[in-house]
């Protein structure tokens, strides 16, 4: 049986989750798809679409997808659909995890890793987070959890962009950017999202391309030419070309690593190691493509909190530049220990 695809869909309370979960239950995309809902009290799914009555854990809706309500832990629901759908007994492409509001979708992401038992029957496709527009600020500043799901998404979905103002859109589309610039972001209304921008997103693949908005690292090469940090107030009278850059002071930050150095591969993994052993509950998400020494191909690696893995990557084409890059999203990261020991990893 190959890998059945699974998702985890995240957001602040409120955020249109629910909707745009009705949305790709009720459209007929013709994909069979199972839900996971991860429940505590919350408004779920079952009130509109379901018979909340019902004892059974799982219910089939009219359109060939899956609803599974779990009250217990994840992996015994992802284990079960998986073993119905071994049987015979149950029919999905598929699944779908709607974390709870204040979840934190790091321990969701590392059971597709971690479980020997549920990374044979799965492939974790991608994180989307959905943020609301109207009370992002606010929550962003008071909430961890919400900045947390933030630093964690591989594409983010802007909700009720029509309740704010065209400046707020763009302030929080900045702020989003600067805690996660390999996300990218979509606003969408009322759950009204195209299929392919929810799935086969691959944005826990290994794969050669590190998406990192261009426009972050024109920035990040702005901030580095004036020797400062993106979160160091401007002084002197410096002229600052970013507007909204230093209105908050967010601890889910990020940060862009680039040589054309080769690195020393002894060198590397145990820096690396030694920092995901110190900082690994703070470090969210993080990936690269990276020019090693000894070899004619790519390395490419990437990690969720503790868990790191790599892999060989296609050759660097000829003529092009090998250089390596990096993208680290975490939460109050010191930088300066990070970026002066990748330089001393290089040969």
């Amino acid at each position: 049986m190959s890998l059945i695809p699974a998702t985890i869909l995240t957001g602040f309370l409120g955020s249109g989750k629910t909707t745009l979960l009705k949305r790709v239950l009720s459209e007929a995309h013709g994909q069979k798809i199972a839900i996971i809902e991860n429940e505590f009290g919350e408004e779920n799914i079952d009130n509109d679409i379901l018979v909340s009555d019902t004892q059974e854990q799982i219910v089939q809706m009219s359109n060939g997808c899956i609803c599974c309500t779990i009250r217990e832990d994840l992996r015994s629901a992802l284990q079960l659909l998986a073993a119905k759908k071994r049987k015979g007994l149950l029919d999905f492409d598929r699944v779908v995890i709607e974390t709870t509001g204040l979840a934190d979708p790091g321990p969701v992401a590392q059971t597709f890793f971690m479980d020997d038992e549920i990374a044979e029957s799965y492939l974790l496709d991608s994180i989307l987070t959905l943020v609301d527009a109207k009370h992002a600020e606010q929550q962003l500043d008071d909430r961890q959890e919400a900045r947390r799901q933030v630093g964690f998404a591989d594409q983010i979905f802007i909700s009720k962009t029509d309740l704010v103002g065209k400046d707020e859109v763009e302030a929080l589309v900045h702020r989003l950017k600067h805690m996660n610039p390999r996300a990218p972001q979509k606003a969408v209304h009322f759950g009204d999202v195209p299929i392919r921008d929810v799935f086969d997103l691959r944005g826990f693949n290994l794969n050669a391309k590190l998406d990192i908005d261009p426009d972050f690292l024109k920035e990040d090469e702005h901030d580095h030419a004036h020797g400062h940090d993106h979160d160091h107030d401007h002084e002197h009278g410096e002229h600052c070309d970013h507007p909204h850059h230093h209105a908050h002071d967010d601890d889910v930050k990020s940060f862009v690593f680039r040589s054309d150095r080769a690195f020393d591969p002894l060198k590397l993994e145990d820096f690396l190691g030694a920092i995901v052993n110190i900082y690994g509950p703070r470090m969210l998400r993080y990936k690269g493509v990276l020019n090693m020494k000894g070899t004619a191909r790519k390395v490419i690696f990437q990690g969720v909190h503790q868990l790191m893995g790599s892999d060989l990557g296609p050759e660097w084409a000829e003529g092009e530049a090998r250089q390596s890059k990096m993208v680290f999203i975490g939460i109050d990261l010191p930088r300066d220990i990070f970026l002066q020991g990748l330089e001393q990893c290089l040969v």
